[in-house]
C-alpha cells in the first residue's frame, strides 16, 4: 500500500475563523468542501471540520486521515494485518473514503482520489 500523505483532523467550533489562522500556520490556501453535514477546510497537512456536536464526536474518534494511492488495496492490507472495515469504501468529494480500526484498537480514514470528479 503506498500512503501519500497524512492530514491531522482538527475539530473547531467556528471554521471561518479558524481557516486564517491555519492558512497563516501552513502558508497554504484553504480547499472547503460540506460532507455529510460537517462542513471542512483542507489546509496543508490539516483537515478543519466544524459541526453538530453530535458530529463532531464521531469525527473525533479519528486518528489521521491518510492518502494513498487506492483505498481498495489499502482495505486488503488492513485485512491481513488484523484490521477491520468499519465503513467503505465509498466515494467522497475528492475520490473515495474507507474508515478502519487497526489491530490496536486505533480508527484511521483512508482516501484515494480514485474516481474523483
Amino acid at each position: 500500500m503506498e500512503i501519500l500523505g497524512t492530514s491531522l483532523r482538527v475539530c473547531v467550533a467556528d471554521l471561518d475563523a479558524a481557516v486564517g489562522v491555519y492558512e497563516r500556520l501552513s502558508g497554504a490556501r484553504a480547499q472547503r468542501f460540506e460532507q455529510g453535514g460537517v462542513s471542512v477546510a483542507a489546509v496543508g497537512p490539516f483537515l478543519l471540520m466544524s459541526g453538530s456536536e453530535a458530529e463532531l464526536e464521531v469525527l473525533r474518534k479519528v486518528s489521521a486521515t491518510i492518502a494513498v494511492k487506492d483505498v481498495e488495496e489499502a482495505q486488503r492490507v488492513l485485512v491481513e494485518v488484523g484490521g477491520r472495515v468499519l465503513a467503505g469504501p465509498l466515494p467522497n468529494a475528492a475520490g473515495r473514503t474507507l474508515l478502519a480500526l487497526h489491530p490496536d484498537g486505533s480508527v484511521f480514514e483512508y482516501v484515494d482520489r480514485n474516481g474523483a470528479r
